[in-house]
């Protein structure tokens, strides 16, 4: 464990990728609810106001993804269409 990092926050961002990459409804609200418990633990940690206030709202938005499954879909999704070959 290196110093002056917070661990939760890797943690909080890869319980987000799981639950963006989850198949099953039901698998998604869990990770949805780990990462915002994860981004709470973050905020609590955090000595840095500006941070603590930004992980406090991520983890809002994460509880909120885990009720309404809509919202947690990716923000990109009419990005650029893929190239093919």
């Amino acid at each position: 464990m290196s110093f002056g990092r917070n661990p939760h926050v890797a943690k909080a961002e890869a319980a987000e990728q799981k639950a963006l990459g989850a198949k099953d409804t039901t698998a998604a609200a869990h990770a949805w609810r780990e990462a915002g418990r994860l981004w709470e633990r973050a905020a609590d940690r955090e000595t840095d106001a500006k941070r603590r206030v930004a992980y406090t709202v991520k983890a809002e938005r994460a509880r909120t993804s885990a009720d309404d499954p809509q919202l947690a879909s990716p923000a990109n999704k009419d990005g650029p269409p893929a190239p093919t070959n």
